[in-house]
C-alpha cells in the first residue's frame, strides 16, 4: 500500500468498522416483492440500551420458542447485569445456568423425566449465553469449561427427549468434526436430509430448534461443527477456512453414507455467516438439492472495500488486493486504532474478539486479512440448485441488506430474495427472537422446493 495514504486509510477504515458493527437499526432494507412482509416500524425499547448486549438478550430469549428458555428467567437475569459489562454479563447468565442445571437433577433424582428435560435445556442455552463474551482471552479456562457444561447439559436433554437420535463424528482430513443426527423415527426408512451449520460465534446445540421443526415436517436432520466453531475451535484449536467446500464435502460423504438419507433429496441451511459457508460449499457440492442462505453474504472484503471508496479521499482508487495485502502486514496503526475503538464499543470489541478467536488470529489486522477472503465473488454462479436468500429489514449486520442482494443478484440458478419485516420483530439478524415466522416462511419454501407433502 502506498505510504501516503496509511494514515488516512486506517482512520477510514476504523470508522466503517465501528458504523458497520453498530449501525443499528436504521436502514431498513426495501421489501421484495416475493416477501409477504410489510413496512418497518420502529422497534419497541430493549433491555439494554448496548446494542451487542441487546441482540445476545434477544437471541437467549427467542429461544423460548422451543421451550429452550424461559422469558421470566431471561429478564431477571438480565436486570442484575451490569450494562457493556462482559464479566457481570457471565457470572449472571452462569449464576441462572448453575439455577436450572441443579433444578433439573432435582427432578430427574425424583423420576420427573420432563421437568428435568425441560430444565436441562434451558440451562444449556444460559451456559453458552454466558460463554459468549469471553473469547477476548483465547486461554481463559472458563471458555471450554462453560462451553463444556452446555454442551453436557444439552445432552442430558437429549437423552431424555423422544425424539431419535445419534451423536455422530463425521471424517474430516486427519480428524472428525462433531455432529448430531436427527431422526424422524428409528425405522431406517430413507428420508429427506436437512443439513443446518452455524455460523460466526454459533455452537450446534443452538441449531436443536431447527432440527426439531425439520423432524416435524419430515426430514431427518444432521446439524455439525466445522472449522472455527465450536468444539472444533475450543477443544481441536482448528480455526475457520473460507473454501467451506472442503468441508461441505465430507459432511455430505457422511450423510450419504447412512441408509436414513434420501441422497437426491438433501437440502443445505446455513446461518449467519453460514449465509456465506453453505452456499461456498453448495456451489462445488452437486449432491444439494435445495439450499437456505439466512441471512445471505456474498463477500466481506468487497462491501467493506465498497464503504472505503465511497467514503472518497485517499482511499478512493484503493482495490480489494491493496487492502488485504496491508492487512497481512500487521500493521501497528491499524491495530491500535482497532484496539482504542475496541475500549469504546462494546459491538466492536466483541467482533474482533471473537474473530481473533475463531480465525486464531494474533491481532485485528490478522483477523480481518484472513476474514476478507471470504468471498463467493466468482463461484455463487456455480451454485445449480434453488436458493432461498434471506434478510431482515432490521439486521444490523448488513444494514440495506447489501450482502444478501449481492447474493441474490449474482446467483444464476433458480432463486427467491425473502426479506422480513420488523413490524412484529422478525426483521433480525436471521430472525432471532422471531422463530414462528421465520420458520414458517422458510420451511415452506423448502418443503415445496424439496417436494415434501406436508
Amino acid at each position: 500500500m502506498k505510504p501516503g495514504i496509511t494514515c488516512i486509510f486506517t482512520i477510514t477504515l476504523l470508522l466503517i468498522i465501528i458504523l458497520t458493527v453498530s449501525a443499528g437499526y436504521i436502514c431498513p432494507v426495501q421489501q421484495s416483492p416475493a416477501s409477504s412482509a410489510v413496512n418497518v416500524v420502529e422497534s419497541p425499547p430493549a433491555v439494554f440500551k448496548d446494542q451487542e448486549f441487546s441482540f445476545q438478550f434477544l437471541r437467549t430469549v427467542g429461544a423460548s420458542y422451543s421451550g429452550e428458555a424461559d422469558i421470566g428467567e431471561c429478564l431477571a437475569t438480565a436486570s442484575r447485569i451490569k450494562e457493556g459489562d462482559f464479566e457481570s454479563w457471565y457470572s449472571e447468565w452462569k449464576n441462572t445456568a448453575d439455577t436450572f442445571r441443579t433444578a433439573g437433577d432435582r427432578s430427574l433424582a425424583a423420576g420427573h423425566r420432563r421437568t428435568a428435560m425441560e430444565a436441562y435445556y434451558r440451562a444449556a442455552t444460559y451456559y453458552r449465553t454466558a460463554e459468549f463474551f469471553l473469547h477476548g482471552n483465547s486461554t481463559d479456562p472458563r471458555i471450554v469449561e462453560t462451553w463444556g457444561k452446555s454442551r453436557e447439559t444439552f445432552c442430558d436433554a437429549l437423552a431424555l427427549d423422544a425424539v431419535p437420535y445419534e451423536i455422530v463424528s463425521i471424517p474430516y482430513e486427519n480428524t472428525t468434526l462433531p455432529g448430531y443426527f436427527y431422526m424422524v423415527d428409528n425405522s431406517g426408512t430413507s428420508r429427506p436430509l436437512l443439513i443446518v451449520q452455524t455460523g460466526f460465534d454459533g455452537c450446534q446445540e443452538e441449531l436443536h430448534p431447527y432440527a426439531v421443526e425439520g423432524v416435524k415436517r419430515g426430514y431427518n436432520v444432521l446439524t455439525f461443527e466445522g472449522p472455527g466453531q465450536g468444539e472444533v475451535i475450543r477443544v481441536q484449536n482448528i480455526p475457520f477456512r473460507s473454501d467451506w467446500e472442503n468441508v461441505i464435502k465430507p459432511v455430505v460423504d457422511y450423510a450419504v453414507s447412512r441408509p436414513e438419507v434420501d441422497e437426491e433429496r438433501i437440502a443445505l441451511w446455513g446461518i449467519s455467516l453460514g449465509g456465506y459457508l453453505a452456499p461456498r460449499g453448495a456451489a462445488y457440492e452437486l449432491g444439494i438439492a435445495a439450499l437456505v442462505t439466512d441471512p445471505g453474504t456474498y463477500d466481506v472484503g468487497e462491501n467493506l472495500l465498497r464503504n472505503l471508496q465511497e467514503g472518497g479521499g485517499a482511499a478512493a482508487n484503493m482495490t480489494k488486493e491493496d487492502l488485504r495485502e496491508w492487512l497481512r502486514t500487521d500493521p501497528a496503526e491499524f491495530n491500535d486504532a482497532i484496539r482504542k475503538a475496541m475500549a469504546d464499543d462494546t459491538g466492536t470489541r466483541w467482533l474482533n474478539e471473537n474473530g481473533m478467536f475463531v480465525f486464531s488470529a494474533g491481532s485485528p489486522a490478522q483477523f480481518w486479512a484472513k476474514w476478507m477472503d471470504f468471498s463467493l465473488v466468482g463461484t455463487a454462479g456455480k451454485i445449480q440448485c434453488p436458493t432461498l436468500v434471506c434478510a431482515g429489514a432490521a439486521d444490523h449486520f448488513d444494514p440495506d441488506g447489501v450482502q444478501a442482494q449481492a447474493l441474490y443478484d449474482n446467483l444464476t440458478c433458480e432463486r427467491k430474495l425473502m426479506v422480513f419485516s420488523d413490524e412484529y420483530g422478525a426483521g433480525s439478524h436471521c430472525q432471532l427472537g422471531a422463530f414462528a415466522q421465520s420458520f414458517g416462511a422458510k420451511f415452506d419454501w423448502l418443503d415445496d422446493t424439496m417436494g415434501m407433502d406436508g
